[in-house]
């Protein structure tokens, strides 16, 4: 879902395909074996012997909290690039059953955010993208007990409530509309007041079992950034802790900040840096108008990404500081390739470019388009919007970037925002 997204300009077939799919597995009964409720977008799915014999759970397995929003998330923004009403038409169904999912057993205690608790015996314990066993954690080291709400997770509610208005709107059920909006609007007062830790201005990295916060610093706020959810005048605070030093590596972001008591730069999630995790942070940078930090995390993926073989970004690399004349510290079993770190180029270029859409209106807008200081421009041929092709160039101009059309295939409408 998340690389689906990434590559969303360039690529729309891929996220028509991902939804389809997702959408023809989503689940349809209780088993906790699967940890399986109606309306679950899955996690994971493996074939094989010991899936058959299942002496594995990924048959599919449903334990994860923010597939099901993502979802959501990722039929809107599809929606609102291609203009594609039959397939929204077509996957309704499943918006409605990941809705009442959402309303109902993801949030188990009534309070409108969304939660994780394992049933499964054989299942992951941390459900959300930081799945290991120690990555949701308390400043004192222990370990955050269920159920559990993640900070990024609300953002991607948040963004799936008002994407889900967008497309009731589109496809003729405005009058669920109004609820959406309204069920946003309140969880995201509630997320300021629960979620915000007025001492270190900053988002916590979650809320345990009792609704006490994990006071500790991690990237996950960035999530929380590129959804929207954040209040913009906190938003500079958060902009401030993601480049600070114990944050920022010149690499990327750190998943926790080296002054937690479980931060180890080699770890799976507690210290390492996820260039995906560093692309989503500056695509939220960008979203609230900070346009230097946006180009110094770009910057430092796409320098990391040189030191890699055949320019391949890999899954996660460690949190160890840039040092002058060393490239970043490998991390051993490192999937590469991996979809998510390979989407991260598409991500910041979207980002750079500033892309806006708006398909019921025929509206490609580029708004305020910015390059960093060694990138001179970028030539992007046949991006398909809507039912239009189109090619561009936009370069290094005395007065910021400038924009040509280089071609037309179709009606749409290119504005450029300054």
């Amino acid at each position: 879902l998340i690389t689906a997204l990434q590559i969303l300009p360039f690529e729309p077939e891929v996220a028509r395909g991902t939804l389809g799919y997702l959408a023809r597995y989503q689940a349809r009964a209780e088993d906790d074996f699967t940890d399986q409720q109606p309306g679950k977008i899955l996690h994971e799915l493996r074939r094989g012997e010991l899936a058959n014999l299942r002496e594995i759970p990924f048959i599919p397995y449903y334990g994860t909290v923010d597939a099901t929003p993502l979802f959501v998330m990722l039929l809107a923004e599809y929606v609102r690039w291609t203009g594609d009403l039959d397939l929204a038409r077509q996957l309704w169904p499943a918006v409605e059953n990941a809705l009442a999912w959402m309303e109902g057993p993801g949030s188990p205690d009534g309070d409108g955010y969304l939660k994780y608790v394992r049933r499964s015996s054989m299942g992951l314990l941390n459900q959300g993208w930081k799945d290991s066993r120690d990555a949701i954690v308390h400043a004192s080291g222990e370990l955050a007990q269920a159920p559990i709400a993640l900070a990024e997770v609300q953002g991607y509610q948040y963004a799936a409530l008002l994407g889900a208005a967008d497309l009731s709107d589109a496809i003729g059920r405005g009058e669920r509309a109004p609820a959406l909006r309204d069920a946003a609007r309140r969880l995201r007062a509630r997320f300021e007041q629960d979620f915000w830790l007025e001492d270190e201005g900053f988002y916590a990295l979650a809320l345990d079992g009792e609704g006490q916060p994990c006071r500790v610093i991690s990237s996950n706020p960035g999530h929380c950034l590129w959804t929207g959810i954040v209040d913009p005048p906190r938003a500079e605070s958060v902009a401030k802790h993601l480049l600070s030093d114990d944050m920022f590596t010149g690499w990327g972001v750190r998943t926790l900040s080296a002054r937690e008591r479980l931060y180890n730069p080699m770890s799976y999630h507690n210290g390492s840096v996820w260039p995906h995790d560093t692309a989503i942070a500056a695509a939220g940078l960008r979203r609230y108008g900070f346009a230097e930090p946006f180009l110094a995390l770009s910057t430092a993926l796409f320098q990391a990404v040189l030191h890699w073989e055949g320019l391949r970004m890999p899954e996660l690399f460690c949190g160890f500081r840039r040092q002058p004349g060393y490239g970043p510290t490998r991390y051993p079993v490192a999937c590469s390739p991996q979809a998510w770190a390979a989407g991260v180029v598409f991500a910041l270029v979207g980002g750079m470019l500033g892309f806006t859409t708006d398909a019921r209106r025929n509206q490609l807008t580029l708004d305020r388009p910015i390059l960093p200081p060694w990138l001179n421009w970028i030539e992007l041929r046949d991006l398909r919007f809507r039912n239009s092709r189109l090619s561009l160039m936009v370069e290094r101009g005395r007065q910021g970037p400038a924009v040509e059309l280089l071609s037309r295939e179709g009606d749409a409408e290119v504005l450029i925002r300054r």
